[in-house]
């Protein structure tokens, strides 16, 4: 096969936009990378960003390539788009924006909700389920807008993630990805489309079903750019995007881990665990199986909030001298702390960090908090740095063994991907606390690569994800665990970090209303 193939894959992020062209076999052929504003709050808990600000980070991001490869745009055969998950924009009849995209950090609750049919009442009732049902209403965007912005909601003719309203822009058509699916939605995770007429999804969100986009398979068109988008990205006019995935869906495909067997590590603002499945399995009851770019099949996740977004809180708070240092020696601040991080031993001297800076929705619960126990005079800001690292991975490793144990598969390998995957500390920490060889593939950008896999098979590149995950990713580098290590971290691991949440569970109860979080 010639390597005439080019696919740029935009990987819209929570902090940036990368703009990345990659060839059949899986190598980056040119990438560009624009910073995103950080959100905004106008109360405690929000985080809002306009969309229009993300869409021109987005042309940014393109016009910078085609600047140092003008004749790139010419050769694309295809563009495909993965995107941050969970952040939804209000349009009105003309597609434009009616406020701020509520992003996936957003901690609004919603308090008065659309109330359920009496036969849907009845039967959760009866299940058991209506703390969970009301969990979730109190938590989509759409039951929040309805209340106190009803104007707003009355005016909202197209709800929908930000991945679809950046297809969009690109493409003039209302449509998304099933694989961008995540949120609170009425979605039927398990038969992976919109919620049959019927479900109480729709009366509980209050969305009305045209006010979706159309869903497009992955690998399939969602559309073509339009001669707007090409003006406004410099890419060319009638150019197919295909249907890709959310950004850690895409992350999945791109590390190799389409098995089961074999989970996933992201390590970025959120940290999660996943492994593909044909089966619909959820980790943890009623937290859904997500839509893999794999036709047919799921992504089984556990998620860490914040993840290694807590490593830019210590940056922030606790390293103000290895900032000033990266300044005067012209580099990023992450070789200094890989240095902090070796100066503290594995298992911190027994510092432990559970790692719940923003608690999920179901488990631990949204009472969490973050703690650190085991504080000694001997302890410095290496043993915190180095605890972190530990906590999120400890985190992890009990998120593997809930998805092992549902889906009856055990987990036999790791690929670590995310920008926390290029710290060595890290992945040692992480073969050493699961006990198994922690690989790296062959480039950090495995979301973008997973959109371009996912391009590759729409457009018969590759004949299907088998042969393209074969053709386009590779192991860069392997950790094995330290036998010492892993037997200090195990016993860590099962006397103490299991047992934190549940002893300190009634504390977090007692401090919720002294947080200034929305309740």
């Amino acid at each position: 096969m010639s390597s005439r193939h080019r696919i740029l894959a935009i990987d819209q992020g929570t902090q940036s936009v990368r703009a990345i062209v990659f060839d059949e076999h899986g190598e980056i052929v040119a990438r560009a990378q624009v910073a995103i504003d950080e959100c905004f709050a106008v109360r405690p808990g929000f985080a809002e960003q306009h969309a229009e600000h993300f869409w021109q980070r987005l042309c940014d991001a393109c016009r910078q390539l085609w600047q140092a490869h003008p004749d790139l745009a010419g050769q694309l055969s295809a563009v495909a788009l993965t995107s941050q998950r969970g952040t939804v924009v209000c349009l009105d009849k003309e597609g434009q924006p009616l406020r701020p995209a509520i992003s996936w950090l957003d901690q609004r609750r919603a308090d008065r909700l659309p109330p359920l049919p009496l036969a849907w009442r009845l039967l959760l009732g009866a299940l058991g389920l209506r703390p969970a049902i009301r969990l979730f209403q109190t938590r989509a965007q759409s039951s929040w807008l309805r209340q106190h912005e009803p104007e707003i909601w009355a005016r909202t003719r197209h709800y929908m993630l930000l991945s679809g309203y950046l297809n969009w822009r690109l493409s003039g058509q209302m449509r998304d990805a099933v694989a961008a699916q995540v949120g609170y939605l009425p979605f039927d995770f398990r038969r992976q489309q919109w919620a049959a007429a019927s479900d109480w999804k729709w009366a509980a969100t209050a969305i009305k079903r045209e006010q979706l986009p159309e869903l497009v398979a992955p690998g399939d068109e969602l559309g073509r750019i339009t001669p707007a988008a090409a003006e406004a990205t410099g890419l060319p006019a009638g150019l197919p995007v295909i249907a890709a995935g959310a950004d850690k869906a895409c992350e999945v495909v791109g590390s190799g881990a389409v098995t089961a067997d074999t989970a996933c590590l992201s390590y970025g603002t959120t940290a999660t665990i996943n492994t593909t499945s044909r089966r619909y399995v959820e980790a943890v009851r009623l937290l859904p199986a997500y839509p893999s770019p794999v036709p047919g099949h799921y992504c089984t996740e556990v998620q860490i909030y914040r993840g290694f977004w807590m490593i830019e809180w210590f940056v922030q708070n606790f390293a103000a001298e290895e900032r000033a240092e990266a300044r005067q020696r012209g580099q990023g601040v992450e070789a200094l702390l890989e240095e902090l991080a070796r100066e503290a031993p594995p298992g911190a001297m027994g510092l432990m960090l559970q790692p719940y800076w923003t608690p999920g929705t179901r488990e631990p619960g949204p009472e969490a908090r973050g703690a650190i126990i085991g504080f000694g005079d001997l302890h410095t800001r290496a043993h915190v740095y180095r605890s972190i690292l530990e906590g999120l991975v400890y985190a992890l490793r009990q998120g593997g063994e809930s998805i092992a144990r549902r889906a009856r598969v055990p987990i036999r390998e790791l690929r670590v991907s995310g920008g926390g995957s290029r710290s060595d500390v890290a992945m040692q920490i992480t073969a050493d606390v699961f006990g198994l060889p922690a690989a790296r593939p062959h480039t950090r950008e495995t979301s973008a690569l997973g959109a371009a896999i996912t391009a590759a098979v729409g457009l018969g590149i590759h004949a299907d994800f088998a042969t393209a995950v074969s053709k386009m990713t590779r192991i860069r580098d392997v950790f094995q665990p330290q036998p010492a290590n892993h037997e200090m971290y195990d016993q860590l691991y099962r006397k103490v970090y299991l047992r934190m949440y549940r002893r300190l569970q009634p504390l977090y109860h007692e401090l919720r209303r002294f947080t200034g979080y929305p309740p």
